[in-house]
């Protein structure tokens, strides 16, 4: 039998897409792609599609992905799941061209480790300083974040407007709001008459 790649893509909210990550790995000769949408907080077992790819896998095929950090959440995952791979004769490639244990051998779990670790402070030095960022807009009274609520004279203007019997375009024209909020703003307004 023939050894095949098979690839994994991964992201983590549905404002995502794994298009790209799909496209990429079947461009790199996966014969088989296994997708999904979840974060890596979601236990490993739940994972079905990260699941159902590490069963296709038997010995001598490549477990392919786009970056470490599809495989797990931090380094001791990753550092175990190559482990557990390379174990059963089953070599591991990412996209980025950081890791290929089928030309890394058995310096493999060494160089794994110093990535996933690097990697792993990267990702606690960014929360960091997204907590840091809160904090300070909180203290200073900034806005937090969110869809900045619309003003009442610019919804008086919208509802005036449509009252004067003026299209969606064109009140959007005048107002500069997207169709959609002048849409919500004439609903709200409907609802609540």
């Amino acid at each position: 039998m023939t050894a095949r790649s098979i690839g994994y893509a991964r992201c983590s909210t549905s404002h995502q897409s794994t298009d790209a990550q799909v496209a990429s790995l079947k461009e790199a000769g996966c014969a088989v792609v296994f997708q999904e949408t979840i974060s890596t907080r979601t236990s490993e077992k739940d994972r079905a599609q990260l699941q159902a790819a590490l069963n296709a896998l038997v010995e001598g095929d490549e477990f392919v992905c786009s970056s470490l950090s599809r495989l797990g959440r931090d380094q001791r995952s990753v550092i175990n799941r190559l482990h557990d791979l390379q174990e059963k004769g089953i070599h591991v490639r990412t996209l980025d061209g950081l890791v290929s244990t089928k030309a890394m051998g058995k310096f493999a779990p060494v160089l794994i480790g110093l990535l996933t670790g690097l990697n792993q402070i990267e990702r606690e030095q960014v929360r960091d300083r997204v907590l840091e960022s809160i904090q300070h807009r909180k203290a200073t009274g900034q806005s937090i974040g969110g869809r900045p609520k619309t003003n009442q004279a610019k919804e008086g203007l919208v509802l005036r407007l449509r009252e004067e019997g003026c299209s969606y375009r064109s009140i959007r024209e005048q107002t500069g709001l997207a169709l959609s909020t002048i849409r919500r703003i004439i609903c709200d307004a409907e609802v609540t008459a």
